[in-house]
């Protein structure tokens, strides 16, 4: 079945705040999360699952199951059909009490975003191939954010705010914030770059002491 991603009439804000408000009980899973999404589809589930990393907050295991969630809408964008999910990432117990603070306060910030957001350089929204293509971006930014770097700094919050850009520019067709989602992506290959290269010159240092 195709699926389609219309413009939201909505404020960014305040469909997410609806949609934090909607979280109740001790626990969650990604299954009720996707129950809620609305007519905005997967694309609003992406930029949702972007807001813990947008702060300095770690909750164990969210990385994991959030990028593999991700990565798999992003297949769907590309492939313009409903994604699939093993039931393991579906119903992996996320506590709420941890977790719905840190989406308020992600939302919060979004927010702020609200009054910059609007329809502009249309082609890089527009169209099949942009589309597909800007899924494959989505899934690079969900690779990136799966990284098990989560306790070095900006190593989930450069991705989730490419994919929270991307995922923002797709549902409100605008062509600025999708262009600051590739610039995000960027920064995030470049930074993992340096950090692979420091731990290897650093690894070659140690060798060298200690066969010396």
């Amino acid at each position: 079945m195709a699926i389609k991603f219309g413009d939201t009439q909505r404020s960014l804000s305040d469909t997410l705040n609806g949609m934090i408000g909607s979280i109740s009980g001790n626990t969650i899973t990604l299954r009720d999360l996707m129950t809620g999404i609305g007519e905005q589809g997967f694309l609003l589930l992406c930029a949702l699952l972007t807001l813990p990393f947008l702060l300095p907050v770690s909750i164990p295991g969210v990385s994991t199951v959030f990028g593999a969630a991700i990565i798999l809408i992003s297949i769907s964008i590309t492939l313009n059909r409903l994604p699939w999910m093993p039931q393991r990432i579906l119903d992996r117990q996320i506590e709420t009490e941890k977790l719905v603070p840190t989406l308020q306060k992600g939302a919060a910030l979004v927010s702020k975003l609200d009054r910059f957001v609007r329809p502009r350089f249309g082609f890089l929204t527009q169209g099949a191939l942009m589309n597909r293509f800007n899924g494959l971006m989505i899934m690079t930014g969900g690779v990136l954010l799966m990284f098990p770097l989560g306790l070095i700094p900006l190593s989930n919050t450069l991705p989730g705010i490419a994919i929270l850009l991307l995922s923002l520019g797709i549902i409100q067709r605008d062509g600025l914030m999708v262009a600051g989602g590739y610039l995000f992506l960027i920064a995030t290959t470049i930074y993992f770059t340096v950090l692979a290269y420091m731990a290897f010159a650093a690894g070659q240092g140690l060798s060298t002491f200690f066969v010396s």
